[in-house]
């Protein structure tokens, strides 16, 4: 079901997203300066009208092998706040099908390294979310319009110490 948290109908044509293969290889390309770099460049915080990035460690839910992504993200209190998008790809991202089969991970961001629990907003809590996403980026109804399903809103808490792995 297509997103339907927009500030209405979308006028003129949807917004231009670069070829997959752009979108994949910036990613790529991203991870590969944060590791060349030892960690110290690559991830930021974000900071007013801007997101931040933070590098995210999941269990392959196949393969039970740790990967790693580097995505945007949004502070609201002490969660994280991502968008599982896929470069607004149709298929949902593998390290969102991870979290869900594994929630309990870690994060790096800049300068500290996080336990955290992953779970999809819902509701108004997503509405709310999708909110502070939209005011960074005009766009963004018109990006996950192009997406068959609705885009998840993933929140990353704090684990409590009981559920640390």
């Amino acid at each position: 079901m297509p997103d339907t948290t927009t500030d209405g109908p979308e006028t003129g044509p949807p917004p231009r997203v670069p070829p997959r293969w752009f979108v994949r290889t910036a990613w790529v390309v991203h991870r590969a300066y944060y590791r060349v770099t030892g960690g110290r460049r690559g991830l930021w915080r974000p900071r007013p009208a801007r997101w931040g990035t933070l590098l995210l460690r999941t269990v392959g839910r196949r393969s039970g092998r740790e990967h790693a992504v580097i995505v945007g993200y949004l502070e609201d209190g002490p969660n994280l706040v991502t968008l599982a998008m896929n470069g607004w790809a149709a298929p949902e991202p593998a390290w969102w099908l991870n979290l869900q089969a594994f929630p309990d991970t870690t994060v790096v961001l800049q300068g500290e390294t996080r336990a955290v629990h992953a779970r999809a907003a819902r509701g108004a809590e997503r509405d709310r979310l999708w909110a502070q996403w939209r005011a960074l980026d005009e766009k963004l109804d018109g990006f996950a319009a192009r997406r068959p399903t609705e885009t998840a809103v993933v929140v990353l808490e704090p684990r409590r110490h009981g559920n640390d792995a």
